[in-house]
């Protein structure tokens, strides 16, 4: 029999089955939904999604965060349809490369040159590989609970459940050679003390600090990313922000603009081409010369060439993005809606009795169950209601909403106030379900 004749509902139970046969860990990546609720996405248009089976899904996961702009936003359909026709790729120079970096350069506080990569993980393995050849040194700091990837460097104490031996942690993957630990130093996010002290101890070595300024759903404290910024100058060392989240999505500046603090580089993804494969260093010229043959000889460059760098398809796509993003008003509309969500989020939690926070910022926040109001650090949101947030995130899928339970809802610029008012209808309902 046919997909096509087969009911909605049992062909996707046969695209489910099937996926977990032929696709490792019947996925796509780390994060599967649970089995009562997985789903097979056929189209998404706007700030909504429709699954296999004809079931329509307020999504507040948009990829993951690259859909900024909504599913299949017209200006970008537009542009990607007019490229096709001129090819998908070349691997040399293209216009729309050129100018999408020009665009970076000029929206960016930090930036003076840009490097194309194919993905975030890219990016951030990339960035340090320029950091330490511009340095010399080979060390790098990150912060406990931070996502820069999947990488090697990357994956040490990203998501430990007590706190990291610091400067030292654990590997989160396998496969990981454990000698890399060495050379990667682990300090708790918020603690601007701590920071300090480890990088000034550790200075001479310390190729680069890399920190995501929004640490997942942790704001940043008045004063921690400026007193790493000051100690990581005084030293020589990069400070890479780690903007793959936040660039152009909690301000047209990223967080740098948000707070004021500007890095030596910074990493760019998700929003910035528009729902398309693609991402990108950029920062001073003075360090992003390491990547420069025109300057070194080979041996001397840090090497991150790509097949897809610079795509065109991918560069129009963000160029569409980015000037869409560029009009007036689209900031304080994204910081309205989601604003007017995590009020009503947490205002519907708490009447149901649960103490419910939304950590973050407007347009991309984290709901948590936990007593502690003062969440800082990672280890601080250990403390949340893990198996609390699981069954509220299932009874949300059941009712409507595309939610990745424990992680982020993500808000775009098409989602609108009665998507907002039947989201925090769904959300009550979940809530009374939790607790009945």
């Amino acid at each position: 029999m046919s997909l096509t004749s087969i009911p909605g509902i049992e062909q996707q139970h046969d695209l489910l089955a099937r996926a977990g046969r032929v696709l490792a860990g019947g996925g796509l990546g780390l994060f599967n939904l649970p089995d009562e609720v997985n789903l097979v996405i056929a189209a998404g248009k706007g700030s909504h999604v429709t699954d296999v089976a004809g079931r329509d899904y307020i999504d507040y996961h948009l990829g993951s965060g690259p859909d900024l702009l909504g599913h299949a936003h017209p200006a970008i359909t537009e542009a990607v349809t007019a490229q096709l026709s001129k090819g998908t790729t070349y691997y040399f120079l293209n216009e729309h490369a050129i100018r999408l970096a020009e665009r970076l350069v000029e929206a960016i506080p930090c930036g003076e040159q840009v490097h194309f990569t194919g993905s975030g993980t890219e990016a951030t393995f990339f960035a340090l590989r320029v950091a330490r050849a511009h340095t010399g040194r080979s060390k790098i700091l990150k912060f406990e609970g931070a996502w820069h990837g999947m990488h090697d460097y990357a994956l040490w104490g990203t998501v430990p459940t007590e706190p990291s031996d610091y400067p030292r942690a654990r590997p989160d993957s396998a496969g990981i050679p454990a000698i890399i630990g060495s050379e990667v130093l682990v300090a708790p996010f918020n603690d601007a003390e701590r920071a300090v002290e480890l990088i000034e101890r550790h200075a001479n070595e310390l190729a680069a600090v890399i920190v995501e300024p929004l640490q997942r759903v942790l704001k940043p404290r008045p004063g921690f990313l400026e007193a790493v910024r000051e100690v990581t100058r005084r030293h020589g060392v990069v400070l890479i922000f780690d903007e793959v989240v936040t660039g152009f999505r909690i301000a047209w500046g990223g967080a740098q603009e948000c707070y004021g603090v500007v890095p030596d580089l910074a990493t760019y993804g998700k929003a910035m081409a528009g729902g398309f494969p693609m991402a990108c260093i950029v920062g001073r010229a003075a360090i992003m010369s390491a990547l420069d043959g025109r300057r070194h000889p080979r041996h001397e460059l840090a090497w991150a060439s790509g097949t897809l760098n610079g795509n065109p398809v991918s560069a129009v796509a963000g160029l569409a993005a980015l000037n869409v993003l560029a009009q007036p008003g689209t900031y304080e509309y994204l910081h309205r809606i989601g604003s007017r969500l995590r009020a009503g989020i947490v205002e519907s939690g708490r009447r149901h009795g649960l103490p419910t926070l939304a950590l973050g910022e407007d347009a991309v926040f984290g709901i948590r169950f936990i007593e502690n109001n003062d969440v800082k650090s990672w280890m601080d949101l250990q403390a949340h209601d893990r198996e609390l947030g699981l069954r509220w995130g299932i009874e949300c899928l059941k009712r409507g909403l595309l939610v990745n339970p424990n992680e982020k809802f993500y808000i775009s610029l098409a989602h609108t106030d009665a998507d907002v008012d039947r989201t925090l209808e769904i959300c009550d309902a979940a809530f009374a379900a939790v607790t009945s």
